[in-house]
């Protein structure tokens, strides 16, 4: 059994955020486990809430976030096509527990999307679930809390943070 490092985690989170600024949709899916889940709760839920009883901006389960992907690929997702620039900033990573293969983490972010003009600033912490498989880190879970009082000039999450 090998142990969880900071680095390591740091390591996978810096080319999490690569694939997803190079647009490289189909691969950064390829990190997740099939059993995944990925969420955006709305910046009014406490950083408990479950998906289950509030409303959450994203609550994708594996398929749907499967189709996110496809749908974001296309040139008739308007709100992304032409696909923006983006710049995803990890930072202050934290193993929180870890037990044999499963990693409880989290990592503050800073998402920067532009397009048409406009520089639209998202922040926040992500919670993952990670599990180690025997093609490397996989992500069970992926949390992103916003620490925004609203979305507001942004008025939509339509990347994928």
């Amino acid at each position: 059994m090998q142990t969880f490092t900071r680095p390591e985690l740091e390591d996978f989170f810096y080319a999490e955020a690569e694939l997803l600024d190079n647009w490289k949709l189909t691969e950064w899916l390829a990190l997740f486990t099939e059993d995944a889940r990925y969420e955006v709760p709305s910046t009014d839920l406490p950083r408990d809430a479950q998906a289950s009883t509030n409303l959450f901006y994203i609550a994708d389960d594996a398929f749907r976030l499967s189709e996110r992907v496809k749908r974001l690929l296309k040139k008739t997702a308007h709100a992304e096509y032409p696909r923006p620039k983006t710049r995803h900033v990890v930072s202050n990573v934290r193993i929180l527990a870890s037990d044999g293969d499963h990693c409880q983490a989290s990592a503050v972010f800073v998402t920067y999307r532009s397009k048409s003009g406009h520089t639209d600033t998202y922040i926040g912490i992500s919670d993952y679930q990670l599990v180690r498989t025997a093609s490397g880190l996989r992500i069970r879970s992926k949390r992103c809390t916003l620490d925004l009082d609203s979305l507001r000039p942004h008025g939509r999450v339509s990347i994928i943070l």
